[in-house]
């Protein structure tokens, strides 16, 4: 046993209240840790606790009776015997009417309330006793908040878990719950009493019993709350939300049908309001007191809520209707709109005749149906009778829809007079129709009855569609709706092909809309052809192809047209439409297809790849059509390009590769199953290239379509599993291998041996093939296999000095994915890492000749004359073999980099030593004359401007390669290690460097200050801003640097937003305004001189000790950009004066 000096400490160490919370926390649980463990008995420790719990220091007594009350929170899991918790629970009830130790009471009371049957449970006369007193002994309302929340919790859990043993108490208990929970206000308590009022109710179900009494007393109490009122959370009512507040008073409203005389009033009352909250909540309650109430209630309430529901309709609905593409697959609504539909729906349901009586008896439906007759067109109606209309189509189908026998009656009372308005009777409506009807002709029909007619047929639809099965369609062909659809379906197709193709000139976009709405809805009734027979339903499919081909200058109609279309293929695919699947797929599917092959450019090819893919998206069946048909479109204009140098061809597959990379490729990556799609599609781009010995792509068409064949290849080769990507690797190798003149076989063989190679000699297939292949190896797994590494890495080191960014995008991400340590498999083509940087770093490669034509020849050699670092640092090279080497060399560093490895430090070395311009001049003053030294000296200035931007490569997120989509390497928080590893020694290089070179080391520096994280920034504001301000004035005279001055003001407008950037920048103010104003006139770019302005207005907010003397200057010099030719940057203008003017006294003129 626990030695009793050591637990007189623990309570002591609780009892007293001068310790810390965290001491008394302490003690608690180390007393709980010795009953847990069985080295406490709980009757020891009360023994030990006796003076405590009895003295009459009220303070003491109070901490006494909590910590056993605690203590027993702590032991809910631990068996307790039957007398212990007699003994104990006798004791907090008695202590409930101790108010001074009131806390710690009510925490034994709830602790021992809901212990488990299996540990120990209070007995039901115990837990009688426990409500006795507290009935008797407690003011709930005159507590705190967090006694009033424990009352609230001990009821609660009396009700739930004792019912029977607090059900005796009667009267008693409601009266003294109503009591307790009568003027509460705090939300916590409320979300408690709104429950305890459900619970309550279910506690006395009988209408005549005792909670009968107290009904209309109990919802005054409720009634007050509604609607709830609650948007300024604070402290820890944070985690309590208005909704939630909502939904419990509502539960409470709908808990007993005693509250039906007093809640159905109200709550029709709150839904006249004028505010939106208090009548979705209206609405709310409605519908799930009408549920709860049941019928023969709700019926007394017939026509009140029948007049206020039409009235909330009537009010919330849009006054104009949407006839956008996007709008047919349903109407948007507002949330007031869509409750009060969903209760009508509930209502009818519930009673069908009653509230159907009221909606066709009603007067003002009624009236606006008679009023279409009198408004051939959409447009002439007015715009109240607009609202109406709409608000009396969304009733009719709501009602309709409800069930089988509301759509019967909808029906006969409504269908046959829209069909006489649009003047189509049964007679002239037959199946096969006569030549003369079989001939559109583009007629105006009522645009009022249409909509409506298109309402039912929608609710007609709807309803089959919530059957269980789509067979259930079988069980409505002897319905009355079905005989009325079945009658009028040929001429209501008719009528709406007509309407779809109105050609007047009045033409107004309802025609087309309701027309392509209409045949959409018909087109997509479930069941097959039990309801529309196959002739309907193929020539509305027949009429929207049509469209699609020719009416394409018509864009509204050409975009309806297409989206029907869609929608009617996702239909069939997700309702297993079988029988209408071989006409959609003959009709629509493979005529789209056809339009990606067609040599007639009458419909623009954009709008044909448009239409090609919104196809293919609505199934996958028809995905894969279309894919097979894009695909023989992208080879047979691949070969033209290829034999022919086709121009035509070149920017026709570029747009067909676009439309793989953007469309066909995200979507096979989403649908899942369909890889080998994808590697079939690679497969067959490498054996047509492999297959097309004459080659004559010019230089034109490669620009454009290499890119995006580029594009294409990456995507498709990175959705690859690693398996399939290993068949493309060896597929595309082999093939550079066999089909290029790149000395592969001879770098594979022997490492060492002279081999001289002319690389500007290498044909523009070769070329292809090669940019091909760089795509594939940027694109893998890291743990995808490439054969013959180093080879591969001696190639792209020798092309990427040709230009060819591929090949450095290559040598990149083969860097970032090479393994440490080799493969199992020793070959002699094996390569780690380390090997492949001792290669890239070490090895002697090029020597650079000139001659009069200014032609550049490579030889690959073994003699150690000159190096990669020393071909940057521009020995004995032409300034444009430099730059494509410090473009290469940032695609290396930039995969080093990405994956943390120390060798990136070399990659910078190089860059920093280029941007250094001290020893040049000399060179060439001694090897060129003066005529020439001015024109290397501007060469000059490009390398060291392209080993400035080396820092971009690095530090920028690509989209080309070298991010997640391609699998990169990436380790966490790079750029910030980057960054503080760089910062320090650019600062330092700035303040070294000579005139000539200090703009490109600002340049350096700004491109890793603006592609840092901001929060990074942040962290060094203080050093970052001189660095910056400097970067701004040092580069704002060069036009080809508006987009890094512009990044840089993006930057510093962050730091001036935040708080902790403000207190950073506070010293350099003075400094800072001078750089701005200087800005506000920068000529290169508008967003350069609103970003400026903007950072000026932030500035506005610092220190007013600090800006004040500034405020003369900044609004003069602000006057000038009142003035700009872009009214973004006056707006910024209009602003700034704004800001800083009310700096200044009311005695400034300016």
């Amino acid at each position: 046993m626990a030695e009793t000096s050591k637990l007189i400490q623990q309570i002591e160490s609780f009892v007293d209240s001068s310790r810390s919370p965290t001491q008394q926390a302490a003690s608690l649980d180390a007393i709980a840790s010795l009953l847990k463990n069985n080295q406490l008995t709980i009757e020891t420790l009360v023994r030990e606790m006796e003076g405590y719990l009895t003295t009459t220091d009220n303070i003491v007594r109070a901490r006494g009776i909590l910590l056993l009350g605690e203590v027993l929170v702590h032991l809910a899991s631990k068996p307790l015997d039957a007398a212990a918790v007699h003994s104990l629970i006798g004791f907090f009830t008695d202590r409930l009417a101790d108010w001074r130790a009131l806390r710690g009471a009510l925490v034994g009371c709830l602790a021992l309330l809901r212990r488990k049957s299996s540990g120990g449970m209070v007995s039901g006369s115990d837990a009688k006793a426990v409500a006795e007193s507290y009935l008797q002994n407690l003011q709930v309302q005159s507590l705190g908040q967090y006694e009033r929340k424990l009352c609230f919790e001990l009821l609660e859990c009396l009700l739930e878990l004792y019912p029977n043993a607090v059900a005796s108490l009667g009267d008693n208990l409601i009266y003294g719950i109503c009591e307790a929970v009568d003027g509460e206000k705090d939300p916590h308590c409320l979300m408690l009493t709104f429950h305890i009022i459900e619970v309550l109710s279910r506690l006395f179900p009988d209408p005549c019993g005792s909670l009968a009494s107290f009904g209309q007393d109990l919802f005054e109490i409720l009634g007050c709350y509604f609607p709830i009122h609650f948007t300024h959370p604070k402290g820890e009512d944070a985690n309590i939300k208005r909704d939630d507040l909502a939904r419990a008073l509502m539960l409470a409203f709908s808990s007993t049908p005693l509250f039906e005389p007093f809640a159905i009033p109200l709550l029709l009352e709150k839904l006249s309001s004028s505010i939106p909250s208090a009548k979705v909540d209206s609405l709310r309650y409605l519908s799930d007191c009408t549920v709860k109430y049941g019928v023969d209630r709700m019926a007394k309430h017939g026509e009140a809520v029948w007049s206020s529901l039409k009235d909330a309709i009537f009010t919330s609905l849009d006054s104009v209707l949407s006839f956008t593409p996007e709008s047919l697959e349903g109407l948007c609504q507002n949330e007031i709109a869509t409750e009060a539909l969903s209760l009508l729906q509930k209502l009818i349901l519930q009673n069908t005749n009653l509230f159907l009586d009221l909606i066709v008896g009603d007067e003002d439906i009624n009236m606006i149906v008679n009023m279409i007759s009198s408004y051939k067109s959409y447009h002439e109606i007015p715009s109240q009778s607009k609202q109406r209309l709409h608000a009396v189509g969304r009733i009719l189908s709501t009602s309709a829809k409800a069930s089988t026998a509301s759509c019967n009656r909808v029906f006969e009372c409504f269908f046959s007079r829209l069909m006489d308005i649009l003047g189509i009777s049964v007679r002239n409506s037959s199946e096969h129709p006569s030549s003369d009807e079989s001939i559109l002709i583009s007629k105006r029909y009522n645009h009022g009855a249409l909509y409506l007619s298109i309402e039912l047929l929608s609710a007609c639809r709807d309803l089959i569609s919530s059957s269980e099965t789509i067979l259930a369609a079988s069980a409505h062909t002897e319905e009355t709706w079905n005989y009325l659809l079945q009658s009028f379906s040929p001429s209501l197709t008719q009528a709406f092909c007509s309407a779809s193709l109105c050609t007047s000139d009045d033409t107004h976009d309802a025609d087309m809309y309701f027309g392509v709405k209409g045949l959409l809805i018909l087109a997509t009734f479930p069941g097959g052809f039990l309801l529309i027979s196959k002739t309907v339903f193929e020539k509305i499919l027949v009429t929207f192809v049509s469209i699609v081909n020719v009416d394409y200058s018509n864009t509204l109609l050409w975009k309806l047209a297409l989206k029907a279309l869609m929608q009617i293929g996702s239909f069939i695919e997700r309702c297993h439409e079988s029988e209408k699947e071989p006409s959609y797929m003959v009709i629509v599917v493979e005529r789209i297809v056809s339009l990606a092959s067609l040599g007639d450019f009458s419909i623009p090819f954009p709008l044909r790849l448009e239409a090609l893919s919104e196809i293919g998206t609505s199934g996958q069946s028809y995905m894969l059509k279309v894919v097979q048909g894009l695909e023989e479109a992208i080879y047979a204009n691949l070969s033209e390009v290829y034999v022919h140098g086709s121009t035509n061809s070149a920017e026709i597959v570029t747009q067909l590769l676009k439309c793989y990379s953007d469309k066909v490729i995200p979507w096979i990556c989403c649908a899942k199953g369909f890889e080998e799609v994808l590697l079939q599609f690679t497969n067959n781009i490498w054996n047509q290239i492999e297959n097309s010995m004459v080659f004559n792509a010019t230089q034109t068409t490669k620009r454009g379509v290499l890119d995006v064949m580029m594009k294409a290849m990456k995507l498709a080769v990175a959705s690859c599993s690693e398996e399939n990507q290993n068949i493309i690797v060896r597929k595309s190798y082999s093939i550079l291998l066999s089909n290029t003149s790149f000395p592969l076989k001879e770098l594979f063989q022997q490492e060492r041996v002279q081999i001289v190679q002319e690389v500007d000699n290498s044909s523009s297939r070769d070329e292809w093939i090669l940019s091909l292949f760089a795509a594939v190896i940027i694109a893998v797994h890291p743990q995808t296999h490439i054969p013959n590494i180093k080879p591969i890495l001696y190639l792209f080191m020798t092309t990427l000095l040709m230009g060819n960014v591929a090949a450095a995008q290559a040598l990149g991400s083969m860097v970032n994915k090479l393994g440490l340590k080799s493969t199992g498999v020793q070959t002699s083509s094996d390569c780690t890492l380390e090997e492949a940087m001792d290669i890239i770093l070490n090895s002697s490669l090029w020597i650079f000749h000139s001659n009069s034509s200014s032609d550049i020849q490579a030889k690959v050699t073994s003699v150690h004359d000159i190096g990669l670092i020393n071909l940057c640092n521009g020995v004995g090279s032409f300034t444009c073999l430099q730059i494509h080497a410090i473009v290469g060399l940032a695609w290396i560093g930039k995969g080093l980099l990405m994956r943390g490895h120390e060798k990136v430090k070399d990659m910078t070395m190089i860059f920093l030593q280029c941007l250094q311009s001290s020893g040049r001049s000399d060179i060439l003053l001694q090897e060129k004359g003066d005529s020439e030294n001015y024109y290397e000296l501007d060469l000059h200035h490009s390398v060291m401007k392209s080993a400035a931007d080396a820092f971009q490569i690095l530090m920028d997120d690509s989209e080309l390669c070298l991010n997640r989509e391609f699998h990169a390497v990436i380790r966490p928080l790079y750029k910030q290690r980057f960054f503080s590893t760089m910062m320090p020694i650019l600062q330092s290089l700035i303040m070294k460097s000579e005139p000539l070179s200090r703009p490109f080391v600002f340049r350096a520096s700004a491109h890793i200050i603006i592609d840092t994280p901001l929060i990074v920034v942040l962290s060094d504001a203080n050093k970052i801003i001189p660095i910056l301000l400097d970067g701004l004035s040092a580069l704002s005279n060069d036009i080809l640097d508006k987009d890094v001055i512009y990044g840089l003001l993006l930057v510093l407008s962050g730091i001036l937003m935040d708080k902790n950037g403000q207190e950073a920048v506070s010293d350099s103010a003075h400094t800072i305004v001078n750089c701005l104003i200087e800005l506000i006139q920068y000529p290169h770019m508008m967003l350069v001189r609103e970003t400026a302005i903007q950072c000026l207005v932030a500035v506005s907010g610092l220190s007013h000790a600090r800006i004040y003397p500034m405020r003369t200057q900044v609004l003069r010099a602000i006057i000038k950009a009142l003035d700009d030719p872009k009214r973004a940057v006056r707006q910024e203008a209009v602003r700034c004066r704004q800001a800083w003017a009310s700096l200044a006294s009311r005695s400034l003129h300016f």
